[in-house]
């Protein structure tokens, strides 16, 4: 990188983010990773357009401003219904709307939408422009670097369209995604990853934001690709292990943590539990996202399990995530939590 471009990568606002998965980054989900990271740049589950503008909004759109900087990620192929569903989005107050050119499942093909519309530049930069002419909140596309038999040119030429409409960033899971013949579950894990290939996407556009996504499991591994690109999406580990989101302050972004630890991160939260059970909330529906939270350390498995089975109780409240916390040893290393 030269330094100029390496003076952007310093300050990209896609520098570190937790990427959108169905069914787990809710906005409860959220607001506990806020908890643990200033920084991090968090994404809303992928909401079709349709839901957006036939749906409860309130229910899918709506989140909490303790949560910013966070984007929606939308589905969809008809640029005047994105732009109609971004507008919406904007109003709500999301700092980014992305759109999904990555999303493997059946579902998403037969509506024409996800990766599939890798076969489709032309069209996604049609999607683009509209959402861009609608919307001053950045507009950014998630995408694969190809689907089944494409080469190297599908990602050259999905890169070209976005851009040519004005783009503010590119997500790349450095993974094909294979629609025929693979799960969407097995698309996450069996296809080879292709750092390489994103990072030369970035070298022949030193001027795209550009962020790669895909099997980085640790910070540390997030700062390693910052060698090469502007930013990094990480998935499943921030879900599953979500203390690890206590390093991206300090170690990307050179600022103190929000909380010294998982201990103390509990109860950063514990009043925004407490709103949401007053609201009629279950417990389970928000410390489900945090099972993970104390992986590695002694009674790590009996608060998984106590807050899987009190804690699913329909009277569960927060003396029960109590419960469970106690059950965790607070006498142990830190050095060794990813152990």
């Amino acid at each position: 990188m030269t330094d100029a471009v390496k003076e952007i990568n310093a300050f990209s606002p896609y520098r570190l983010s937790v990427a959108p998965m169905m069914d787990w980054t809710d906005r409860h989900c959220r607001s506990f990773h806020r908890v643990l990271s200033r920084r991090a740049r968090l994404y809303s589950e992928m909401v079709t357009t349709g839901a957006v503008l036939h749906g409860p909004r309130d229910r899918l759109l709506a989140f909490s401003p303790a949560e910013h900087p966070v984007a929606v990620q939308l589905g969809g192929s008809d640029p005047a219904d994105l732009a109609r569903a971004a507008r919406i989005a904007a109003d709500y107050g999301y700092d980014e709307v992305n759109l999904n050119v990555g999303c493997p499942s059946d579902r998403v093909q037969d509506g024409r939408f996800g990766a599939c519309l890798m076969r489709e530049p032309g069209l996604v930069g049609d999607c683009v422009a509209a959402m861009k002419a609608a919307v001053r909140v950045p507009v950014t596309v998630k995408c694969r670097i190809g689907v089944d038999d494409q080469g190297e040119e599908a990602l050259d030429a999905l890169a070209e369209a976005v851009v040519a409409a004005g783009v503010d960033a590119l997500v790349v899971h450095a993974r094909k995604a294979w629609l025929q013949g693979l799960s969407p579950k097995e698309n996450r894990d069996v296809p080879p990853l292709d750092y390489p290939r994103v990072a030369a996407l970035k070298r022949a556009r030193p001027t795209l934001p550009i962020a790669v996504n895909g099997g980085i499991a640790t910070i540390p591994d997030a700062l390693g690709h910052l060698s090469a690109v502007d930013g990094v999406m990480i998935g499943r580990a921030a879900y599953g292990d979500p203390a690890i989101l206590l390093e991206v302050d300090p170690t990307l972004f050179g600022e103190a943590a929000p909380v010294a630890d998982a201990f103390a991160a509990v109860e950063a939260f514990a009043p925004t539990i407490a709103d949401a059970l007053a609201e009629g909330v279950r417990l389970h529906t928000i410390t489900r996202h945090m099972l993970g939270l104390f992986n590695g350390r002694p009674g790590a498995r009996a608060y998984r399990r106590h807050l899987s089975t009190v804690g699913t109780q329909s009277d569960a409240g927060l003396r029960d995530l109590r419960d469970a916390v106690a059950m965790v040893s607070r006498d142990w290393p830190e050095a060794t939590r990813a152990a």
